[in-house]
């Protein structure tokens, strides 16, 4: 029985990214069908993140009213509606429509599976079901390129993807029984319980310090403000950059920016055995080392198949980054605010996907494209500061306690 939930729960979360990535892959396509600005798509994906925003914010309201298995069946009707609406979308005006209802669904089911993993599941599982998600959002593309180049390709796109989605609805609503049974169990519970934390041995009474005061934090939200700012704009832009700029056929760009989100998913899938080795810090860093080199690799003026591998690496870089950060929270800054400032790292997360993709198709669209490799670079290493320096304040947070037992 739990094995046969967390299943679902894999399932939900290859359907949570599996239209993700569609705008992105098809919008080279969709731009010239309603003859709309470049720009658009970013005002698209803005829509779409908005109302992400707007239902994780209420998402614990209605967990506790209706419970996880009923809050992700609707999520996941509503998100197939969606897509479907896509597919009859006459105009842009209804793009738009759709893109409510798109990003109120994926908020609502993501903010949901992931309290209950976090909850009645063992810790790695969570890193494994953002693989899964990565699953979703490489066989998107892949879905969309089998009928990009077709007449009403990109409809037909949609319209497919939207039967998966609402195919997935009818596993989820003959899977609610399962959802307060394996709750009920209490064998599933992990205990998370954590060793004091230095930021905990260091200071004595938490309770009258508020969350944003704890030195760090606003650094970790600015890493996870430029994390989901890279990653969304790799898979909104990537496919236009390599269209104008390497002058790859639509199909093709869209493949290539699917191993993009190929090397993200087998990335974490990996992350998921290695965090038993290394620690969260080190594989963060690692990552974003990575990640700075494959965007800088698509800058260089190297032949075109360079930049295939420049996407990839960008992919694998970014993998282990969001988990392990999200990982890192109580110990960062220890247990008593850590479910605060888990929910403000979301929310953060969550404003870096609306805001910085919308903000390179802007600067594109009164200069070139070709500026996407370049704030790539800038955005990860302005992670890679903000991190480095939170590890900095952390080492001398260990040493204030460590002086404080002695």
């Amino acid at each position: 029985m739990t094995l046969l939930l967390l299943v679902i729960i894999y399932l939900a979360f290859i359907s949570l990214g599996l239209p993700d990535s569609l705008l992105g892959a098809a919008w080279p396509v969709m731009q010239k069908d309603f003859g709309a600005p470049l720009e658009t798509a970013g005002f698209l994906f803005m829509t779409i993140a908005g109302s992400t925003i707007v239902s994780s914010l209420v998402s614990g309201k209605l967990l506790k009213r209706f419970g996880t298995g009923k809050v992700a069946f609707f999520s996941g009707f509503i998100t197939a509606s969606a897509l479907l609406g896509f597919y009859f979308a006459p105009s842009i005006i209804w793009l738009f429509v759709c893109c409510i209802p798109l990003g109120l669904g994926a908020g609502a089911v993501d903010a949901a599976l992931n309290n209950y993993v976090a909850i009645h599941y063992k810790a790695h599982h969570m890193s494994w079901l953002h693989s899964f998600w990565g699953v979703g959002a490489s066989l998107g593309p892949i879905i969309m390129a089998q009928f990009i180049s077709e007449q009403n390709g990109f409809r037909n796109g949609y319209l497919s993807i939207s039967g998966i989605q609402f195919a997935l609805a009818v596993i989820l609503i003959f899977s609610l029984p399962l959802w307060n049974r394996v709750s009920k169990n209490s064998n599933m519970a992990v205990n998370n319980s954590l060793e004091d934390t230095p930021y905990e041995s260091a200071h004595e009474n938490l309770k009258h310090i508020k969350p944003l005061q704890i030195k760090g934090v606003k650094l970790a939200l600015l890493s996870f403000l430029f994390y989901c700012g890279v990653e969304a704009t790799v898979g909104l832009w990537g496919s236009s950059y390599l269209v104008n700029m390497k002058e790859l056929p639509a199909s093709v760009a869209a493949q290539w920016v699917s191993f993009y989100w190929g090397g993200l998913t087998i990335g974490r899938f990996i992350t998921g055995f290695v965090t038993f080795k290394m620690s969260n810090k080190m594989l963060i860093r690692m990552g974003q080392i990575i990640a700075v080199i494959g965007a800088a690799l698509l800058i260089l003026p190297l032949p075109s198949f360079i930049s295939l591998v420049g996407f990839i690496m960008v992919g694998l870089g970014l993998a282990p980054i969001f988990p392990c950060m999200l990982h890192e929270t109580p110990r960062r800054f220890g247990k008593t605010h850590s479910q605060t400032i888990m929910g403000y790292q979301m929310a953060v997360a969550s404003t870096g996907s609306t805001f910085i993709p919308p903000l390179l198709g802007l600067i594109a669209s009164y200069t070139t494209i070709g500026i996407f490799p370049y704030l790539l670079v800038i955005y990860i290493a302005l992670m890679l500061l903000c991190s480095e320096q939170l590890n900095s304040l952390i080492r001398k947070r260990v040493r204030l306690s460590k002086v404080k037992v002695i």
